[in-house]
């Protein structure tokens, strides 16, 4: 039963079944990928037939590790050419090409149970919102002027306002005449107070404060 459906010789038969199944479960991949998370329609493409694409080139080499070693080589210069993913893009791209791996070695059958078994859990924690970023973690930028003293400028404000809070940069902008401070903050409640951001921009001089959620924690 988990078996390959390829024996010595790759026939045409063979051949459309591991097509079939590589681009159901790839289609299948890319619903599971928009479960609870944002994508584009290219990204959900690109996931749909990713698996056939990988089976035919590992069809291809049929074992020549010349041709493979060659098809390693084209496929790393693709990650020069993209754009950083987030982690669970990166998770989506890589079950897809698992599904292609094991199609192009003729396991259709373990390649549809190890799908089922990695799409349940995927759908089971995004359910769940396993490792979810608490509501009240935010990141605070507050812009100062370059002659005003920051160290405990605002421990007052940040103790009636947060939990906890760290400063994590301090860089210079606006030619050297500004400072811009980055806090990695938690929040006494859910949401932002107006009293909070007012009181903030008593003591830097009304410049820019910006407090959002850190969205580099998406990206692996």
């Amino acid at each position: 039963m988990l078996k390959s459906i390829i024996g010595t010789e790759l026939t045409l038969t063979s051949f459309f079944i591991c097509t079939a199944v590589s681009l159901v479960l790839g289609i299948t991949t890319a619903f599971v990928s928009k479960f609870k998370s944002r994508s584009t329609q290219g990204f959900a493409v690109t996931l749909a037939v990713l698996p056939a694409v990988v089976q035919l080139v590992i069809m291809l080499v049929n074992g020549n590790i010349g041709a493979g070693v060659a098809v390693a080589g084209a496929f790393s210069l693709v990650r020069f050419r993209s754009a950083p993913g987030t982690a669970r893009e990166i998770v989506s791209i890589f079950l897809a090409m698992a599904i292609g791996l094991a199609t192009g070695m003729g396991y259709v059958v373990i390649a549809g149970i190890f799908f089922v078994i990695i799409a349940a859990v995927l759908i089971l924690l995004s359910a769940l919102d396993f490792g979810k970023q608490s509501d009240s973690e935010r990141i605070l930028k507050i812009t100062i002027p370059e002659n005003l003293d920051y160290d405990g400028l605002f421990d007052s404000v940040f103790a009636r306002y947060l939990k906890c809070y760290s400063l994590e940069k301090v860089k210079t902008t606006g030619m050297g005449t500004l400072y811009e401070l980055q806090y990695s903050i938690t929040l006494k409640g859910n949401g932002i107070k107006k009293e909070f951001i007012d009181e903030l921009r008593c003591l830097n001089g009304n410049l820019a404060i910006i407090c959002c959620k850190d969205t580099n924690k998406e990206a692996l």
